[in-house]
């Protein structure tokens, strides 16, 4: 089936929101737009960044999420402190594959769960006291971590506990920073806010740390924002920059420290890979430090040598002869990953549901591979990111915002994609439908997919699932063929 026109798009959007009350289907139809390249605002097309409907499933997080899990989590010398029930804090532990250099429980502390464990008393009584005590514990057991910080879950704000006062007390007790971070998940609308709560927070406690205080800084100086390092994606990153003659300062989250963090401000160039996550803190230190910053897609060689040359613009002839050269230099390598992966997958379609920068960074690695991405969306985005996705899509194509499992379920079943790139939600749902599915939002325990190392990994993977002999033996359980199946069988 080949991509689908503007009208048969637009006629599939009304088909597939025909089933909601005239109420919800009003509201759904201005989350779902038909790509047009010409558009420079996608305003007027598509909403976003609003409160999902009651009793719809989501396939969003809530803000604890987007602090704790994405952007102060990965650092990797700071303990982070759930502080609430012992849930939020165990299913966001180490669960995105944020690789790091350092020893589990000496000198980095991503993977384990500290939880201040809330019980009923605690929310009767309040949880400052058990806080305090918790933080005290921590720095007898854990002396080499660096600093803290504390992620709220919803009792907390429910209740008012002053988590301030106890990190400005605790912080001149143990001679560290203690970072109090007002995540609660009922805040917001999505994980989204949780970025914004966590770079206000970073702002506030942490960037100004250091300044004024000596730095031997060289022209090259840059840092990377904003990449998390799954499955190792920063460091494959990294290689490149360092390569090409820059100085990598600072990488956080993925991999980071709470030094680096402090020596951001000193840097001639901050690199911003997740803009939805980091693009607060990367205006702020624009504005306080006048330190430009400027986002950039390392997936697929030709994204890859677009943002290279990109950076190396803000820079001399000597770091614009490195790009020029490290370029070169994986060429050859990349052209023989393409020889090889795309006469396997050129033509296939791929449909994309994921969170912050993948549902347009993306299309590129695709692209590059001779297969096309007919639908895309994103679960938390803004129209800022919608705004740069519409450049990157093919005109008259899906795109989708905070979909509905139903809405999923109905594209894929109209546009019959060769492979589905999401999340862990939507994933066995279409392994049960039979369709080839990649789990995007940490590689499916794979990686990296960054840089030229990573597009090989990505080549790969996309072949070893499209192509895999499995999905032709299964049928989905409420389909008409496998109920004649099971009544055979009986």
């Amino acid at each position: 089936m080949a991509a689908l026109t503007r009208e048969e798009t637009e006629a599939l959007i009304q088909e597939v929101l025909e089933v909601y009350p005239e109420k919800a289907r009003k509201d759904r139809a201005k989350h779902i737009m038909v790509n047009d390249v010409s558009l420079e605002s996608s305003k007027k097309c598509i909403t976003s960044n609003r409160k999902s409907l009651p009793g719809v499933m989501t396939m969003r997080g809530c803000a604890y999420a987007g602090s704790k899990g994405v952007v102060w989590g990965p650092i990797k010398d700071m303990i982070s402190i759930s502080h609430g029930p012992i849930g939020c804090g165990q299913y966001a532990r180490g669960g995105r594959r944020n690789y790091y250099v350092g020893t589990t429980g000496i000198d980095s502390f991503c993977e384990i769960n500290f939880t201040s464990d809330f019980q009923e008393k605690d929310i009767v009584f309040g949880g400052d006291k058990k806080l305090a005590k918790l933080i005290s514990e921590i720095e007898m057991l854990f002396p080499l971590n660096k600093g803290i910080s504390i992620q709220s879950e919803c009792p907390v704000g429910l209740i008012g506990d002053d988590i301030e006062a106890v990190a400005k007390k605790a912080a001149v007790e143990i001679g560290k920073p203690v970072v109090p971070v007002r995540c609660e998940g009922f805040r917001g609308v999505s994980q989204s806010l949780g970025h914004h709560i966590a770079n206000d927070s970073v702002r506030d406690w942490i960037l100004s740390n250091r300044d004024g205080q000596a730095f031997e800084k060289t022209p090259y100086d840059v840092a990377i924002l904003g990449d998390y390092n799954i499955g190792g994606d920063a460091w494959a990153s990294r290689i490149l920059l360092e390569e090409m003659g820059l100085r990598v300062v600072a990488q956080w989250s993925g991999d980071g420290t709470l030094a680096e963090m402090e020596n951001t401000p000193n840097v001639k160039l901050n690199l911003l890979h997740c803009y939805r996550s980091m693009n607060y803190i990367s205006r702020h230190m624009e504005e306080k430090y006048g330190i430009p910053w400027m986002e950039y897609n390392f997936f697929g060689p030709t994204k890859i040598a677009e943002s290279l040359r990109a950076i190396a613009a803000h820079f001399d002839d000597h770091i614009k002869e490195g790009a020029e050269r490290v370029i070169a230099k994986y060429t050859p390598l990349m052209n023989e990953v393409i020889a090889k992966y795309k006469p396997r997958l050129q033509g296939k379609k791929v449909m994309l549901y994921v969170g912050g920068l993948r549902p347009r960074h993306v299309v590129g690695a695709y692209e590059d591979l001779g297969m096309e991405v007919v639908g895309t969306g994103y679960e938390f985005a803004h129209n800022d990111d919608y705004d740069r996705t519409i450049k990157e899509m093919g005109d008259a194509t899906l795109i989708y915002d905070d979909a509905t499992g139903h809405e999923l379920d109905e594209f894929v079943k109209a546009m019959k994609p060769d492979l589905i790139g999401s999340g862990i939600k939507e994933k066995y749902v279409f392994h049960k439908m039979g369709v080839p599915f990649r789990q995007l939002h940490s590689w499916d325990y794979s990686g990296p997919y960054h840089g030229y190392d990573g597009f090989a990994i990505f080549a790969r993977d996309m072949d070893l699932t499209l192509n895999n002999p499995c999905w032709g033996l299964l049928k989905a359980p409420w389909s008409k063929a496998a109920q004649e199946e099971q009544k055979l069988v009986a």
